[in-house]
């Protein structure tokens, strides 16, 4: 056993000078200390690796899961490729530093009482989780398009070479169940992810007509099936903590200037094992 953490964020959106100061500050706490990146680290692919890599120079191990902005295609962005091109040469840098992704074969953390998978997923969005009111991705996404709530991924995000990113997202999902169920049974789970794996999290949106790009119906199950500890992800903006079937999700996204100004201070790294002991779900 370590005497390391797990630690974990997401969102940290390094094209923002104060987010990348922020980036630039972060430290563990012991050599052992893991990070776990749940994915927006940034759009522009420099961005990208001079994060991962400031980090990784810093923590025992880093372990990402990408976010939809790691895969938009900016316009400003030397690196042209798209869809799963631009994901492929993303793990292929990740590697490069060491970093862990959804590719590589998941680690055990022998840090807490028991030894957990640390599985990081890349799992993306088919739009069921549909505006109220709509019971069709047609009719949820004419919702969004009248109410002017529509994501940059519509005009960002490619899935090459897939036909849709819904169609990509059940590939992906597909995939992912395989892997997940091969782990070792005896060693409960913490599944990062850039996006929620139940709708729940999502309820308390200011705008509900997003919550299509937040997820999919199909791992609703997943936290249940798969024996998990705790469940990381991010994207939503909402730093918090509530429980789903007795399982902690942790929402850990650090989000734009704007808004961590307005919340109260607190570090930009959350404790997920060993939990704290002031630790609640809320």
């Amino acid at each position: 056993m370590t005497h390391g953490k797990l630690l974990a964020l997401s969102d940290q959106h390094v094209a923002h000078a104060e987010n990348r100061r922020i980036t630039e500050s972060l430290r563990p706490e012991s050599e052992d200390d893991w990070l776990l990146v749940a994915g927006d680290v940034g759009e522009k692919f420099e961005d990208i690796a001079w994060a991962l890599k400031l980090l990784s120079e810093r923590f025992s191990q880093v372990v990402w899961a990408p976010g939809n902005h790691e895969l938009w295609t900016p316009p400003s962005d030397p690196v042209t490729l798209r869809g799963v091109a631009r994901y492929e040469a993303l793990v292929e840098m990740c590697r490069g530093l060491g970093v862990l992704t959804p590719e590589d074969p998941y680690p055990v953390w022998h840090g807490g009482e028991a030894p957990v998978t640390v599985a990081p997923l890349f799992v993306l969005y088919d739009y069921s989780f549909f505006a109220p009111g709509t019971g069709t991705k047609e009719e949820s996404l004419r919702v969004a398009h009248q109410s002017g709530v529509v994501c940059t991924d519509e005009f960002l995000l490619h899935p090459d070479p897939y036909p849709s990113r819904d169609a990509w997202c059940r590939a992906r999902v597909t995939l992912t169940e395989e892997r997940l169920a091969a782990v070792d049974p005896r060693y409960g789970t913490v599944l990062v992810n850039h996006y929620p794996l139940v709708r729940e999290p999502t309820r308390v949106l200011r705008h509900p007509e997003f919550a299509q790009w937040c997820g999919t119906e199909l791992t609703a199950d997943w936290h249940r099936r798969f024996r998990a500890v705790t469940v990381v992800y991010g994207h939503l903006h909402i730093p918090r903590v509530t429980a789903h079937d007795g399982v902690r999700f942790e929402e850990v996204s650090i989000g734009y200037p704007r808004e961590w100004r307005s919340r109260p201070s607190r570090s930009p790294l959350r404790q997920i094992l060993p939990r704290p002991a002031s630790g609640h779900a809320g």
